[in-house]
């Protein structure tokens, strides 16, 4: 009689790996954003505490990812203005996250190329030169 034993056979090929670093979807997060802020590094930009900027990341006022060999929590630099959180954000997450996106996703998205907004760049790059409408109503036919 064969056992299950018997019956499987060895690979030289390792195994692959789950952890996310290895995931090209990681690698491809970080290179479309470019610029990223560590929490440290966000805190200092704005003047506030690491817990303050833990706190704007859990209340979705920004969206963080883990970027990096070491994965580190970060945040697009885009997120922030001189003050702290661009209020236009928070809406857009919102909508997008409803429409059963996520983080990672949202932040890809607003990040993305797209040659139809009225602005060159990526929706985010119109949301900072004033189309926060148009790349809400965008987000919102994602949704349907």
């Amino acid at each position: 009689m064969q056992t299950v034993a018997d019956s499987c056979t060895v690979s030289d090929t390792p195994a692959p790996q789950s952890d996310e670093s290895t995931h090209p979807h990681a690698t491809d997060l970080e290179s479309l954003v470019g610029e990223w802020l560590t929490v440290p590094d966000a805190a200092e930009r704005i003047g506030v505490s690491l817990s303050h900027v833990r706190q704007l990341i859990a209340d979705r006022e920004v969206l963080a990812a883990r970027i990096g060999e070491r994965r580190v929590t970060a945040v697009p630099a885009k997120f922030f203005d001189e003050t702290g959180p661009r209020p236009e954000l928070r809406g857009t997450f919102t909508v997008l996250a409803d429409g059963g996106m996520g983080d990672d996703e949202i932040i890809a998205w607003l990040y993305t190329p797209d040659a139809t907004l009225p602005v060159e760049g990526a929706p985010i790059d119109a949301m900072l030169a004033g189309y926060k409408t148009e790349i809400r109503r965008r987000a919102q036919e994602l949704a349907f």
